[in-house]
């Protein structure tokens, strides 16, 4: 795993747009670039050479079949609006490894937003919390990703999940083809996220869903303690975590089992991220489905 791709050493860096460009270079340096078609461009034409063209785009295979010198010319490939929704309720707050889920959504999703500018995508932000619901609408210029980043430095979880007479504001989309990617727990109390997930689906474009949980959560290593709490009801359960694990991590399996295939019977692309993980995989995921939308 690179360093600059381990989330402690990401979010150490507290300015979000460098740390996102940081991560980005990072994943571009450690991926075969020739599988992706070379950040938003894509071979168009031959024209002959002139005087001050930019020698990197010289076709040398061209110059030895004829010995002519050629340019290589490109066109940037057909654009998308990717909107990204992120869950700031109170269990988002969740701690583990020195920092909480909220933080690795901000910094996820700084990083997917500074990859999707460079791909020439416009991109939107909503954040959806209690009552309140922020939307910042999808566009393509350079100031306005540094609005995005502004508002994500700006997110602090609380609450429950936005009420379903918000999502009516999902609906305000561009024409353009688009793609939305949700980062949440997935954490619910009376299926809301599902019902959110399905107004995604009327949207008819393409879904991702990346679930942030805690190693802690995964492994039920809470160091010792025997109480818990829930960060958003406030309700408290007691365990011990010896005699506990085992039925846990397999009442555990089954929810996770359970959710992916409720996803996929959606036509939804579903990705758990461990708050450990470095954030690479969440980059190509994206990737790949972002190719989906403009082929």
């Amino acid at each position: 795993m690179s360093k600059l791709l381990d989330p402690k050493a990401v979010m150490a860096i507290k300015d979000l747009s460098l740390a996102a460009k940081t991560v980005v270079d990072g994943f571009m340096t450690g991926i075969n670039k020739s599988a992706f078609k070379g950040l938003g461009l894509e071979f168009s034409q031959y024209r002959s050479y002139q005087p001050g063209d930019d020698l990197r785009w010289l076709d040398w295979k061209m110059y030895g079949r004829s010995d002519r010198y050629y340019i290589r010319e490109s066109e940037v490939e057909t654009s998308i609006s990717v909107r990204f929704v992120i869950d700031a309720s109170a269990s988002m707050n969740h701690l583990d490894g020195g920092f909480k889920k909220i933080d690795y959504a901000k910094y996820l999703v700084a990083s997917l937003a500074y990859l999707a500018h460079l791909q020439g995508d416009a991109i939107g932000l909503y954040i959806f919390q209690d009552e309140k619901f922020f939307s910042l609408t999808s566009k393509q210029d350079f100031q306005h990703l540094s609005r995005l980043f502004y508002q994500l430095e700006n997110i602090e979880a609380g609450g429950t999940f936005t009420k379903p007479i918000h999502y009516k504001d999902l609906y305000s989309a561009s024409n353009n083809r688009e793609l939305l990617v949700f980062i949440t727990d997935l954490y619910e109390e009376n299926g809301e996220l599902l019902q959110l997930l399905d107004t995604f689906n009327a949207l008819k474009n393409e879904v991702i869903v990346f679930q942030l949980m805690g190693k802690n959560e995964l492994d039920l290593d809470f160091k010792g303690y025997s109480e818990l709490e829930d960060l958003e009801t406030g309700k408290t359960v007691k365990i011990d975590q010896k005699i506990s694990k085992s039925a846990y991590q397999e009442r555990l399996n089954e929810h996770l089992s359970s959710l992916r295939m409720k996803l996929l019977d959606r036509h939804i692309y579903y990705r758990l991220i461990s708050m450990d993980e470095p954030l690479d995989q969440a980059l190509r995921d994206f990737l790949n489905q972002r190719n989906k939308q403009r082929t």
